[in-house]
């Protein structure tokens, strides 16, 4: 069935576990599914998480290092194996997408995956990083084929700050919920802490990275932890966790919080907990809500821009406290330890499924009209 389809070039600049690169794997494993040659396109040197990558999707390495030689490399890869569309995410490989369009001669459509929100993204501390997402959002994402926003905030923020039509932007959710989840969920975990008999798991998920905001989770951990006996576990990596680290000595949380890194499977450590807790400052969406939610975790949430209330149905899914907030955070974690939480149906989390997602881009791929765009 494949050689009977045209092929897709998934373009990022390197593999990480950011929701971000799960997002289009778990596309390219849907469009593989449905008979799709698809090509997962790296313009750096890949040599971990390849364990990540769907069975079927051909890995192309361009062993490029800078923009210049990743865009000529990318075109080269282009003229010879010609996908009828290239999807992106993240500006500095929505850039060598863009670019590479017109020095293709416009014969493939360039799709973009908006995954942040732009305007939170333009206070990043990284000078270079904002310089190019101001480029990408006022610039050039007006030369893409389809523009796709993972969130309807996502949406009206890039199109507010980038004087873009909004009827242009295709709102896409990212496909978070895959059936590999749910059996990932029932695996055990090597883990002391999640073995019966134990006091509940408050659980954080995410990189430790300012925009996460973890310093208002562990001081809202340390007033629940207070009133009762519970433990604190965030998954995840990043720059921060040694202020982190110190920050839960300075609580005197050191025997009730702990930091494992990124773990292969972080559905069977959300499966196993209590109550997740998503304490960002922004978002674009938030893969690791949608997973929880679908898991049947009960959630507390930041109500910060974008995506919580919109997962969350305005709260009526889950708990939305403001952000930065320690004590209403400790107060509705506490609210769920006492057993008072709602959950979703599968009805309303089916959104968020290959199923749902995976045709959106197909109608983007073969530039088929749908008037499904925010208006």
């Amino acid at each position: 069935m494949a050689n009977n389809l045209p092929r897709i070039a998934i373009f990022m600049r390197y593999l990480t576990v950011s929701g971000a690169h799960g997002a289009m794997l778990k596309l390219a494993q849907g469009l593989v599914e449905r008979g799709y040659p698809v090509d997962l396109v790296f313009s750096w040197k890949i040599d971990h998480h390849l364990e990540l990558v769907p069975e079927g999707v051909r890995i192309v390495d361009l062993k490029s290092a800078g923009l210049l030689s990743s865009l000529f490399d990318f075109v080269k890869y282009l003229r010879q194996e010609r996908p009828i569309a290239t999807i992106s995410t993240l500006c500095t490989a929505d850039i060598i997408n863009l670019l590479a369009k017109p020095l293709m001669g416009r014969k493939h459509r360039a799709i973009i995956s908006v995954q942040n929100t732009v305007t939170q993204e333009l206070k990043s501390d990284r000078v270079k990083s904002r310089w190019i997402i101001f480029l990408c959002a006022r610039y050039l994402y007006f030369w893409a084929d389809g523009l796709v926003a993972i969130s309807q905030g996502v949406a009206k923020d890039l199109a507010t700050f980038a004087k873009f039509p909004l009827g242009r932007i295709k709102i896409i959710y990212n496909p978070a919920v895959t059936a590999d989840i749910f059996a990932k969920a029932k695996d055990p975990i090597d883990h002391p802490w999640f073995a019966p008999g134990q006091p509940p798991v408050v659980l954080g998920v995410g990189r430790l990275e300012k925009q996460k905001d973890f310093p208002t989770l562990l001081r809202a951990f340390a007033k629940v932890r207070q009133r009762r006996e519970v433990r604190l576990v965030i998954l995840g990596w990043g720059s921060e966790q040694p202020q982190l680290e110190a920050l839960v000595h300075e609580l005197g949380l050191a025997e009730d919080v702990t930091f494992p890194g990124s773990v292969r499977n972080p559905y069977a450590y959300m499966a196993s907990s209590a109550v997740f807790v998503l304490s960002s400052i922004y978002e674009g969406l938030s893969n690791a809500l949608i997973e929880a939610l679908a898991l049947g975790v009960p959630i507390v949430s930041t109500d910060c821009p974008h995506g919580p209330a919109e997962v969350l149905h305005n709260g009526e899914y889950g708990e939305l406290v403001p952000v930065g907030d320690s004590d209403r955070l400790a107060e509705e974690i506490l609210r769920v330890l006492d057993g008072k939480h709602r959950q979703a149906p599968e009805s309303w989390f089916k959104q968020f499924t290959l199923d749902a997602i995976v045709p959106q881009y197909l109608e983007l791929v073969e530039n088929r009209q749908n008037n499904s765009s925010l208006t």
